[in-house]
């Protein structure tokens, strides 16, 4: 995925301009995504600097720094990764659901 996507994935190691991160998809339908965090806090800051400049200029997607994170990055983040299993498109897939607001308890 391009790093502009992923503001809390880390530098894809020997691909410039990508993340480490992939999607899982089973007929058709992403089940899961999963990623290295970025540990670097300067890099991680200078991330989240570029983002609240950019919902100062209205992008809605975009977040404000957060500061409690940086500290903690600081402090040290061993390499960590992880993945995130949606149960609503996990039951989805099981259902042969074609949207997800087929499964969802409580539509917007």
């Amino acid at each position: 995925h391009p790093q502009i996507m992923c503001p809390l994935a880390k530098y894809h190691r020997s691909t410039p301009g990508l993340t480490e991160r992939f999607e899982c998809f089973i007929a058709t339908k992403e089940i899961c995504n999963a990623y290295t965090e970025l540990n670097d806090p300067f890099v991680q800051r200078a991330q989240f600097e570029k983002q609240a400049l950019d919902k100062l200029a209205g992008d809605d997607e975009a977040q404000v720094i957060d500061e409690n994170y940086c500290t903690s990055l600081e402090f040290g983040l061993p390499p960590t990764g992880g993945f995130g299993l949606g149960i609503d498109r996990l039951v989805m897939f099981l259902t042969d659901s074609c949207s997800i607001k087929e499964v969802l308890l409580s539509r917007p």
